[in-house]
């Protein structure tokens, strides 16, 4: 990989927990469209920052692959490197599946979840966050990250998927320990594959009206272990970016007067919120990966073979090539982000709708709940997680006018 005058960007560090828009500025700035980046130990990469470019790179599955064994580096990645979780090797999921197999089995997941009935996770997500809330209305104050925001979309999920309501509470704890990478993320992730395993089990013997049991009976030779694994990243994938898209959702209506109507009851401007948190704050910052199958050129870059590119989706959501009327204008019901991927491999448009559902269900009942909800802090007291990949809070504090939990009242 041959580098320009400007050092890598090493893509770690507090710049992503406090400004990373401006940092996409200044690498836009000195580097272009496509940066040259080092992950973890060292290790290169290239960013795009260019909404066209990374429109190319996603819309072209053969030249940039979503096939993580042509990645050039393997020689040099030790056993326990901290990213290997998140670029994966012969992982048998259909993130690294490629061709008409990866077409197949695409199909099969938006067949399932397209199952789901939209009134009856509506309902759900509404029961699972009015029991949230019960547990902490009567407070007068909470952290909504950790006691309801990384609590809800795992629940639902759970629950749509096809878990008992008991499972969910150890499906939630089990999926945040592994989302932390800290102490317990082992753990939590054998928990998680004990429980998809035993759930495909006793769906093969008695299948539901359940996503897991629409995955089993329409697999088109796909094996139970492969099921497991769509699952499982089906799971993750649409629970850490949907809670923090409440989180950094409920931010914005709390900080920003343009959204101040939706704290006296006004629902008009959740949707709004949501969309422009998807411009301009978008859960999933960055994406890895895609390899490129040949040498070639992006962006003014010569793109070695088995180099491998990041998606940078909240640079290019912000590329002033496309946007340069952004600024304090509102992005109304402009939905041309890539907030969700592009092309063949982006997130399948049911499960676009089902964490809408979860996330905006959850904004309103909150909202419904405690209508006086404001900041316990200032609001630049509020913190990020120092990630470049999954953008969201530590944590939310907030205050309101203690209420009796709906239980109670019945």
């Amino acid at each position: 990989m041959t580098l320009p005058e400007h050092p890598p960007v090493p893509l770690s560090g507090p710049r992503f927990q406090t400004d990373p828009t401006e940092l996409y500025r200044q690498i836009r700035r000195e580097h272009g469209a496509v940066a040259p980046v080092v992950l973890d130990g060292d290790v290169p990469a290239w960013l795009v920052l260019g909404y066209r470019e990374l429109h190319q790179v996603t819309s072209d599955p053969v030249l940039f692959s979503r096939d993580s064994e042509l990645w050039n580096q393997w020689d040099s990645i030790p056993a326990d490197w901290p990213l290997l979780p998140m670029i994966g090797r012969k992982q048998p999921s259909i993130l690294y599946t490629v061709g008409e197999r990866h077409r197949e089995r695409a199909n099969v997941i938006s067949t399932a979840l397209e199952g789901i009935d939209p009134f009856v996770l509506k309902e759900r997500a509404e029961r699972f966050a009015d029991e949230l809330i019960d547990a902490l209305c009567g407070k007068g104050a909470c952290d909504i990250i950790a006691e309801y925001a990384m609590l809800l979309p795992v629940r639902v999920l759970a629950s749509v998927y096809g878990f008992s309501e008991e499972q969910g509470p150890g499906l939630v704890t089990a999926l945040n320990d592994m989302i932390n990478g800290q102490e317990g993320a082992l753990e939590g992730q054998r928990h998680l594959a004990e429980s998809m395993f035993a759930l495909l089990a006793a769906k093969a013997e008695e299948p539901g009206d359940d996503v897991a049991s629409r995955m089993l009976g329409n697999t088109d030779g796909f094996t139970v272990e492969e099921v497991a694994q769509d699952l499982m990243v089906m799971l993750a994938a649409g629970h850490q970016p949907t809670a923090d898209w409440i989180g950094n959702s409920l931010r914005l209506m709390l900080t920003d007067d343009r959204f101040a109507a939706s704290l006296s009851g006004g629902r008009h401007s959740v949707g709004e919120a949501m969309n422009e948190v998807l411009w301009e704050d978008t859960p999933t910052q960055n994406v890895a990966g895609r390899w490129a199958s040949r040498d070639t050129h992006l962006g003014g870059r010569r793109i070695g073979r088995g180099d491998l590119l990041l998606l940078g989706l909240a640079a290019a959501n912000s590329d002033p090539h496309v946007r340069a009327d952004a600024g304090g204008r509102l992005t109304g019901g402009n939905n041309a982000h890539l907030s969700f991927g592009h092309g063949e491999h982006r997130c399948p448009f049911p499960a676009q709708e089902v964490a809408e559902t979860i996330a905006r269900t959850g904004i309103e009942v909150l909202l419904d709940r405690l209508p006086d909800v404001d900041l316990a802090v200032p609001a630049a007291d509020l913190a990020r997680r120092p990630s470049p990949w999954l953008r969201g809070l530590t944590a939310l504090p907030v205050t309101y006018t203690p209420t009796p939990a709906l239980g109670a009242l019945g």
